[in-house]
């Protein structure tokens, strides 16, 4: 309320006695209290502006610097919280026979207020969470990894070492208790939050705990059946790959995944089965192919 004049709000002139000051209060507090105006908003802003008003010009200290300094320059040195501080507004009502000044009091002025030492403060109030985004390798998410981090926090760089847990993914959230921004009037201090982004594997796709690789083979072996090493998160394996083998099947080695975020148990990793066709043959190869095409085959 920095640009209205106390002094105009509550109808009294610059020079008015505290008994005058009080008594122009008390007949503009019952005229626009909110149990005698409900849901009337206008009558609650000017409820509100009669209280601040009053709560400066009944405190002799706080008239004095508002006299002496100006409205704009009051508001540059006193917060509401300072506007508020010791005035007993609880008090004041009983006073006046009208009950609920309390719960008036945070009702009007959202909460943010609480009754400390005959006058109302501001209530502690949390810290803000932040969040970061931090980008992991695929084998960094599969396997868990301890990652250096820096940002800003209460206006300061700080650096930490954070563990990522075996199994995140894209769009998986840590959270790191109290490394927040501090909080307020001794309200606790906030969280950070990362935010994971994996980065693509050249080899790997994934889904959950069940890790997805392809493997070209020649006709022939799709035909006889073959022997081939396939790569997994720690060392390549070798599989048996079936005679008569289809386009597009999969093979499954069980537990050789990755453990999904919050889980105990691997994923399966499937080996998808292609069948690599030659660009160009030579003569005799081209000869062979006939006579099986000739064959049936």
């Amino acid at each position: 309320m920095a640009d209205k004049d106390y002094y105009e709000v509550l109808g009294v002139a610059k020079d008015a006695s505290a008994d005058d000051i009080k008594k122009s209060f008390r007949k503009l507090a019952v005229k626009y209290h909110p149990d005698r105006n409900q849901g009337d908003k206008t009558a609650e802003e000017k409820f509100k502006e009669i209280n601040e008003a009053y709560a400066v010009l009944s405190d002799v200290e706080k008239r004095k610097k508002y006299d002496t300094f100006g409205s704009a320059d009051f508001h540059q040195q006193y917060s509401q919280e300072d506007i508020f501080r010791n005035f007993d507004f609880s008090g004041t009502f009983k006073d006046m026979g009208m009950g609920g000044g309390e719960d008036i009091f945070s009702r009007l002025f959202g909460g943010a207020f609480r009754r400390a030492g005959g006058g109302f403060r501001k209530a502690a109030q949390r810290g803000a969470d932040l969040s970061m985004e931090i980008a992991v390798s695929f084998h960094e998410a599969a396997t868990g990894a301890e990652k250096l981090i820096a940002f800003r926090r209460n206006g300061q760089r700080e650096e930490l070492k954070v563990k990522i847990p075996e199994g995140v993914d894209n769009g998986s959230r840590i959270r790191i208790g109290g490394k927040g921004s501090n909080g307020e009037n001794g309200g606790p201090t906030g969280d950070l939050f990362l935010d994971i982004k994996v980065k693509p594997d050249p080899v790997f796709t994934r889904d959950g705990g069940d890790l997805f690789v392809e493997r070209n083979i020649r006709f022939s072996e799709a035909c006889l059946g073959v022997s081939i090493e396939v790569p997994t998160l720690d060392e390549p394996k070798r599989i048996k790959v079936p005679a008569g083998i289809q386009p597009g099947t999969k093979i499954r080695l069980k537990g050789c995944g990755i453990k999904a975020l919050g889980s105990n148990a691997k994923g399966d990793l499937f080996v998808k089965i292609g069948i690599h066709v030659p660009e160009g043959l030579n003569s005799s190869q081209k000869k062979m192919l006939e006579e099986l095409a000739k064959a049936g085959l």
